[in-house]
């Protein structure tokens, strides 16, 4: 299954690349993530709950942040293990300055399922993964929006 799409933020390029580096800010804008912990080396241990369709299951995995190239470019690998079956992804993440303030965050992704995972259909999986990419940029735009005031020089 691919994932791709892209959304924007009023917030400095540096800011977002900081908030997308920031292991508890990363817990608090993730849907389902119970714990993320920090292994070193931007490698991380994830336990998370996600629902598919019907179906709950808890998922313990790794994740990693390779080829970073501060501010503009890094990449996500992510293997989530559960009882209904595994996932293994990688998602490419640009983000590019535009006009008026705004900084773009586009993503491109890949995701290989196996098990009951993987007979699930591909329009409930895409909902699915549709639904977790809207509250995780709708959580980080509150983040955003929180922290505001610390990005203004002399406050």
């Amino acid at each position: 299954m691919e994932v791709n799409g892209k959304h924007d933020f009023y917030v400095s390029k540096e800011m977002l690349w900081n908030y997308l580096m920031d292991i508890e800010v990363l817990a608090k804008i993730t849907p389902g993530i119970s714990n993320l912990e920090g292994l070193g080396d931007d490698k991380y241990k994830t336990y998370s709950v996600i629902k598919i369709g019907p179906v709950k299951s808890t998922f313990t995995g790794k994740m990693q942040v390779v080829n970073k190239d501060q501010p503009k470019y890094f990449q996500i690998k992510m293997e989530q293990l559960s009882r209904i079956g595994n996932a293994h992804v990688t998602v490419d993440m640009n983000i590019e300055e535009k006009e008026g303030g705004i900084v773009e965050l586009a993503f491109d992704g890949k995701t290989n399922l196996s098990g009951v995972i993987a007979r699930t259909g591909q329009r409930v999986l895409s909902g699915v993964a549709n639904a977790i990419i809207k509250e995780v940029f709708s959580a980080l735009e509150k983040h955003i929006e929180e922290n505001r005031t610390s990005e203004v020089p002399g406050q």
